[in-house]
């Protein structure tokens, strides 16, 4: 009997990736420890460090990256009164895809008197990489959110994102009432529109820092560091929220006036895996 090979797409399916993560800590003592947690596919969670009143924890895709077709979801869940610091123990890579965009789904509760701040590493996208990112946040009334996100392509490798598509969503509520909202969007042509003075300018790494609650008064200290950074940025503040975006050459320049911004921001500590 005569056996026909599998079609291209359904080999390729049968090699995604399905993860999910889903973490909950509590107070307790005064320390935050973890209460729940739940590894599924190659996704894990570290807690690296002796019980503080911020725990830190440290997402793992044991994958090495993502390709076209991998779906992840990662939900995290701060319980009253507790701290939180989520960050990932490398830069998460997203290959060329042949045909399926990579999904990410991130969603984030932070309970009365919690705060979390996000700080993963920098999303690096290849040449020809398809990734859909949304982000959905739930705030209690008196949370407190610092949330980053960094993307960019491997330019100290000499590599060039030409072409992909890049679609990144993030809504976040206060009982279940949109206080932010946003969408990026490149596709095609990627390398031309970066080069585009509305764009970015000819810049080739992007990052937000959105905090909520956020004042005026942060933005004026994010706007007086400006002369001392390396990447063009701006700061704003308005409806108890602070949005700070930056645009860069490349990803160090990128990183290290993150530093410098977050660092001069009251009440935000820094990932230790960032300051190595």
């Amino acid at each position: 009997m005569k056996v026909r090979p599998l079609p291209l797409q359904q080999i390729l399916a049968a090699n995604r990736a399905c993860g999910k993560l889903a973490l909950a800590v509590k107070a307790a003592n005064g320390v935050t420890r973890r209460a729940h947690v739940r590894e599924e596919g190659p996704l894990r969670v570290r807690c690296p460090g002796p019980p503080a009143p911020e725990l830190e924890a440290v997402i793992i895709n044991t994958a090495g990256g993502v390709a076209g077709g991998d779906r992840l979801t990662l939900e995290v869940s701060v319980q009253e009164g507790a701290h939180l610091m989520v960050t990932t123990a490398a830069a998460e890579k997203v290959y060329r895809s042949m045909d399926a965009a990579a999904v990410i789904d991130i969603r984030l509760d932070v309970g009365a008197g919690a705060s979390l701040a996000w700080l993963p590493q920098e999303t690096i996208l290849f040449d020809e990489a398809r990734l859909a990112r949304a982000i959905d946040v739930e705030l209690a009334d008196n949370a407190r959110l610092v949330l980053v996100a960094l993307v960019f392509g491997r330019s100290g490798m000499g590599e060039i994102v030409r072409t992909g598509r890049l679609c990144d969503r993030w809504r976040i509520r206060r009982h279940g009432r949109i206080v932010h909202a946003e969408a990026l969007r490149l596709q095609g042509e990627i390398a031309v529109r970066l080069e585009e003075g509305a764009v970015a300018n000819g810049g080739r790494a992007l990052a937000t820092v959105l905090i909520l609650p956020g004042d005026e008064t942060m933005a004026a200290a994010v706007r007086a560091l400006m002369p001392r950074l390396r990447c063009e940025a701006a700061a704003s503040a308005w409806n108890g929220k602070l949005a700070a975006r930056l645009c860069a050459a490349d990803g160090a320049a990128l990183r290290d006036d993150l530093r410098v911004i977050l660092s001069a921001v009251g009440g935000v500590s820094l990932p230790r895996l960032w300051l190595n």
